[in-house]
């Protein structure tokens, strides 16, 4: 087993490595020499900050207590970036848009740029993210004790942990005052953990798979309870972890941290919609075997929990043990460090700053650098939220508690998800709607889990938890209103989203949004159909230049303030000095400090420095409906430019395929009458050589009067054919449906087609098979076969040639395929076969107009059957097919 000094020399040296990795990162991005670090796979491996130490060691300790109930946490994310990725690239279009820094920022955006909303999101999030903060130091204290034969203490371990942790943060995290803008060097940690964590878990299943065990079937052979596998934990609970699982990646601050703000490029969420469920499968693949082995191979008393290091520790395996401390350590560390910038800015903003405009005297502009105040408020903030963890985790004493921590936390957050989504896509949805619906939401999840999550020791006694305030028992935590639910966290999840969704949407209703709000959710809902070269929409404020000049150098910085101001004046066409107090000024001075203060508190400060001297409610109203009928107007446009061309399309196809049917026209009235001329020429021909030929001999005058009966006769088939396809066409032929023997009539027109085949030379190949009676008229139906069988026999040319007849029936429908083995019909020329008006070019049809097919086809449509052509048939290869006849119902 490594030694307690390799622990921490080993932790400390992984440490000096994320602190080179970030600072290399840094460096780079500073130079603009960006290369990998800005690709789609930092980016998903950046994600896997899902994967904390709760499901790094948690996930192993609940496949071993619930078997697969695991698995909700895993699947939970997939399907979010599976299926909810379009949700996902609309937040980082508006991330993009308006500058948001977090969660409570987006929020507070969409609802008008509210502080109040800002503020109870911020608390809320700190509140469901504090004992998920102290989780992660009591699973590496944990860790660290593992290894210790000295007896060190899991809180004085939590304790330097955490230092380190706020040490990291700052120095990485709070570089900057833009909030929205990108940590390259964090982020690259976190993607250098993501990968540690993988290889280390990984390891340690092969190690059991094929290590310890001879195999996936030895392994699961081992299985000490079959109840591990069985189906019936797929029930209301697991339903419930997968929900929560699915609504943490977009809820929880870290998460969307690394989602939304980090993101530098909405075009990477393609790769991560299938690479970042992809890695969420390759971390859960052996969590069962972990679990199996940890069960098997270790004392009864062994936890669970840390099984992914006492396996191999078990297995006499120091090296792969200190691997999988190495993974652990990643899995913590990333989520605490991430947390700690989503949350140091969440609290900075939404807090710290709105009090400090509040409590000062005089104008942001004459308040000094107040990026010394940003930065330091957020420092602050990392110490302070590492500091709650810390205390929770001394508080509890590493009790149980934190055992499902993490799924408390997750509910806990679960509550902003009805605003968010409203926010997204309801422009309906108002501020006084959204803070009642997550204010009511948190309480009940507060009241019916978390507190009691403490067994009565912290603010309810047991007395009331188990019989309800002033022993009221519809009031019961657990059993609210008389609600019978087996698992705790599936009544507080119903109770809670119940309660948080109704509140949202009968607010919303009742209450009137105001006028900014209205502008924001325009932006929010149709940030797709609103491009970024969009006339300014923003509020007139009577402010100065050099005032808003001031005021953006003492938060942005003097080089960023001048390079953006001066952007500007040369856009209005001022080579030199500050650009004139417009509208598209202020907009983009409240963009750029939205970035780094928020949305509300840039807001406030610019509507500060310009007196709040707004426009009225009626102008704003009156902006922004010009803006929406603008918008309107132009997808009007753009879909009547797209019928125009449609419409356009269709048009020159209509002409194209009008001049090809006057053409086969004529080509079919010139063969028609070519084949009218030959018989007409014969019989008059002969007619004279009889009426002038009077010494002509009695056998050669019988042969004149045959050939003119032959040609007369040939004349009439001809006429009859044209006639047939007009009376079939019209449907006015007179075809009778009875019962006929399907066999009868193939060797009737096998029969026919004899002497043909055996002129040519054809093999015919067909084995008769059980008869069938068919539902059509005898007649006809061998007219269409002998059609069929005399093309197959004229235009089949295979060596040696041959025909194949078979019979195939499905349920009520019979198939008859006669296919030869010759070149077979193009694939242009394959609808044209069964057209009157054409003749393909590459074969003759000697003898006839061509009208064979299109008569066969139109006598199976009277016959509620079909005649078609097989694309993928050897040569050419047509199918007729037929309905079975039932005495009952004449046809099936």
């Amino acid at each position: 087993m490594p030694s307690w000094n390799t622990i921490v020399i080993t932790s400390l040296l992984y440490v000096a490595l994320l602190f080179c990795v970030a600072f290399w990162a840094e460096q780079r991005a500073k130079r603009g020499q960006f290369g990998w670090i800005r690709t789609p796979w930092v980016y998903t491996l950046s994600l896997s900050v899902y994967c904390t130490a709760w499901t790094y060691y948690g996930g192993v300790g609940s496949a071993a207590r619930s078997g697969l109930e695991f698995a909700a946490i895993y699947l939970g994310p997939t399907l979010t970036f599976l299926g909810w990725w379009l949700v996902l690239r609309k937040l980082v279009r508006i991330s993009n848009e308006q500058r948001t820094t977090s969660v409570a920022d987006l929020l507070s955006s969409r609802y008008g740029k509210s502080t109040s909303i800002g503020v109870v999101v911020t608390l809320i999030a700190v509140l469901a993210s504090t004992p998920y903060i102290a989780l992660q130091l009591q699973s590496l204290s944990l860790s660290f004790a593992l290894f210790s034969d000295v007896g060190t203490q899991p809180a004085q371990t939590a304790f330097w942990i955490a230092c380190g942790l706020a040490a990291f943060t700052i120095l990485f995290g709070t570089r900057h005052v833009d909030a929205n803008e990108q940590h390259y060097g964090v982020v690259t940690a976190i993607a250098l953990e993501a990968v540690v964590k993988l290889v280390a878990l990984t390891s340690v299943g092969l190690f059991v798979v094929f290590g310890i065990a001879d195999g996936p079937t030895d392994i699961f052979a081992r299985m000490p309870d079959p109840e591990l596998l069985s189906a019936e934990v797929f029930g209301p609970r697991w339903v419930t972890l997968l929900f929560l699982s699915a609504t943490a990646v977009i809820c929880l601050p870290r998460m969307f941290q690394v989602a939304v703000v980090e993101n530098v490029d909405e075009r990477h969420l393609a790769t991560a919609s299938w690479a970042f469920p992809f890695y969420v499968f390759l971390i859960s693949l052996f969590v069962l075997p972990i679990a199996i082995a940890g069960m098997t191979g270790l004392p009864s008393d062994a936890n669970p929990d840390l099984y992914v290091l006492t396996v191999p520790l078990g297995a006499g395996n120091g090296s792969l043990a200190l691997l999988a401390f190495l993974g652990g350590f990643s899995a913590a560390t990333s989520m605490v460090i991430v947390a700690a910038i989503a949350l140091s800015t969440m609290v900075s903003n939404h807090i710290i700053m709105p009090l400090w405009l509040r409590s000062a005297k005089k104008s942001p502009t004459a308040s000094g650098d107040v990026r010394h105040m940003l930065l330091f408020s957020r420092r602050a903030s990392i110490i302070g939220i590492l500091a709650l963890g810390y205390i929770y985790f001394r508080f509890t004493g590493g009790s149980t508690a934190l055992a499902s921590i993490g799924l408390i936390a997750f509910l806990g957050v679960a509550q902003l998800l009805p605003s968010i989504i409203g926010a997204l896509y309801w422009r309906g949805a108002t501020r006084t709607g959204a803070i009642t619906a997550v204010i009511a939401g948190f309480a009940v999840w507060a009241y019916t889990l978390f507190i009691p999550s403490f067994d009565g020791a912290f603010l309810l006694p047991p007395e009331v938890i188990s019989n309800g305030p002033w022993g009221i028992s519809l009031l019961r935590p657990q059993q609210l209103f008389g609600s019978e639910f087996a698992d705790p966290l599936v009544h507080a999840t119903v109770w809670s989203m119940t309660v948080n969704i109704t509140a949202l949407v009968a607010v919303s209703l009742l209450s009137q949004p105001s006028a900014l709000e209205q502008l924001q959710a325009k932006l929010f809902v149709d940030v797709f159909n609103i491009t970024a070269d969009r006339p300014a929409i923003a509020l007139q404020r009577a402010a100065k230049s050099e005032d808003l000049f001031e005021l953006a150098q003492r938060i942005l910085g003097r080089e960023t303030s001048w390079r953006m101001f001066t952007d500007i004046a040369r856009s209005q066409g001022k080579h030199s000095g500050l650009p004139d107090p417009t509208a598209e000024l202020t907009e983009r001075l409240e963009r750029a400090l939205a970035g780094a203060i928020g949305s509300a508190s840039a807001h406030a400060m610019v509507s500060q420095i310009g007196g709040h001297g707004t426009v009225s409610v009626s102008e704003l109203m009156r902006m922004a409906d010009e803006t929406a009928q603008i918008i309107e107007y132009s997808n009007r446009i753009e879909e009547k430019s797209r019928e125009l061309q449609e419409t356009a399309s269709q048009l020159r196809h209509a002409n194209a395929r009008l001049h090809e049917i006057a053409e086969q026209k004529d080509a079919f009235l010139s063969q028609i009458s070519h084949e009218l001329r030959t018989p007409m020429t014969s019989v008059r021909s002969f007619a004279e050589i009889l009426r002038d030929g009077d010494d002509l001999e009695p056998e050669q005058a019988r042969r004149f009067v045959s050939i003119i009966h032959e040609e007369a006769q040939r004349l009439t088939r001809l006429l009859d054919e044209i006639l047939d396809v007009s009376v079939l066409e019209n449907g006015k032929a007179q075809i009778e449906k009875v019962p006929v023997s399907l066999n009868a009539s193939i060797e009737q027109a096998l029969a026919a087609t004899e002497p043909l085949m055996r002129r040519a030379g054809v093999q015919l190949i067909h084995a008769s098979g059980p008869d069938i009676t068919v539902s059509a008229d005898r007649d006809r139906l061998a007219q269409v076969l002998i059609n069929v069988l005399s093309n197959a026999v004229k235009y089949g040319r295979g060596q040696p040639p041959a025909i194949i007849v078979q019979v195939s029936r499905d349920r009520d429908q019979v198939q008859v395929t006669v296919a030869d083995n010759g070149p077979g019909i193009a694939p242009d020329d394959q609808e044209k076969v069964f057209e009157k008006f054409t003749r393909l070019q590459h074969q003759t049809l000697a003898g006839s107009a061509g009208l064979g097919l299109p008569i066969s086809r139109e006598i199976m449509r009277n016959l509620d059957g079909d005649l078609t052509l097989d694309p993928n048939g050897p040569g050419a290869s047509f199918r007729i097919t037929l309905k079975t006849y039932d005495e009952n119902n004449h046809t099936l």
